[in-house]
């Protein structure tokens, strides 16, 4: 088990901690380099900019994504750090040296389940920390620094850390071990790169006209899980989330015959009945649940 500690501004952190989001973006202004250090679950914990030499918070790793601005502003809105998208750029471009356009592509961490400690709580900065550091540093969390560091972060939110699988349906905290929770921003983002970036229907790859569905929709008890998400073109999706079209749990695609008589239209969507998705995530643990096509097919679904 490994974690790691990534430096931010202030203003990032009074925001974000004022608000409490169930989730954040622990972005990267630069579209260069990736962030593997950690596994989904690990901890990923905030330090402040010098002189504020002070670990206050953190989170649960679940992705690291490159995406344009808009789809990061699209997905965590304010859970950014920022109040507005017109914020959002400004931000970005402070920290680029060269004009990086109007919707630049940037690296983001996502974090659920974020906590931040108490002024009085904070800790100092590990006694190794190279004063060159402007990105942040990971540890071994079972020996040395990174055992130490742990222990008093444990001591302080009083819950004991372990890598684990990030769920939907778990509570904030166990009894004793913390479980980690899905949030709607990291839904997005991990349906959309499991998906290869490509409409399950159609195969389209225009990034901004693509979105991550839910099957078994959030406000009916569909949680935010990879197996209860497909990433469809804009048209798919309302067809979908409206009854015209669902896929079976065979994965194929059936549409209904109500798009023809009550719009007298539709041909360019019939001549997608009875074929196969397009795009599917590599493992198959990660495609979609039969259960949650099995209720699309019998509660939203109009044939």
């Amino acid at each position: 088990m490994r974690l790691y500690v990534g430096v931010t501004d202030s203003n990032w952190f009074n925001r974000l901690s004022a608000a409490q989001p169930d989730e954040v973006n622990f972005w990267k202004p630069g579209e260069g380099g990736s962030f593997n250090v950690l596994q989904t679950g690990e901890l990923f914990l905030f330090k402040l900019h010098a002189p504020q030499n002070f670990i206050v918070g953190g989170g649960h790793f679940v992705k690291f994504s490159k995406l344009p601005a808009s789809l990061a502003w699209q997905a965590f809105g304010e859970k950014n750090g920022v109040g507005s998208f017109s914020e959002f750029l400004s931000r970005i471009r402070k920290y680029r040296k060269e004009d990086p356009g109007h919707d630049p592509t940037i690296g983001n961490i996502v974090l659920t389940q974020p906590f931040w400690l108490q002024r009085d709580d904070w800790i100092p900065a590990p006694a190794d920390w190279p004063k060159s550091t402007v990105q942040g540093k990971g540890y071994d969390a079972l020996d040395g620094r990174g055992f130490q560091l742990l222990a008093q972060v444990q001591e302080r939110v009083g819950v004991a850390f372990s890598a684990g699988t990030i769920q939907e349906s778990t509570p904030r905290y166990g009894t004793a071990v913390a479980q980690y929770r899905l949030g709607q921003g990291g839904f997005k983002v991990l349906v959309t790169d499991a998906y290869q970036r490509r409409c399950a229907i159609t195969g389209e790859s225009t990034l901004p006209v693509l979105e991550a569905a839910h099957i078994k929709p959030y406000s009916t008890e569909g949680p935010h899980d990879l197996r209860n998400g497909l990433l469809l073109r804009s048209d798919m999706h309302t067809l979908f989330d409206r009854g015209f079209l669902t896929v079976t749990p065979e994965l194929r695609l059936e549409v209904s015959s109500q798009i023809r008589e009550q719009y007298s239209n539709g041909k360019v969507y019939y001549s997608y009945h009875g074929a196969e998705l397009k795009s599917l995530p590599t493992f198959d643990a990660d495609k979609p649940s039969s259960e949650f096509l099995d209720w699309h097919n019998q509660h939203v679904f109009v044939p």
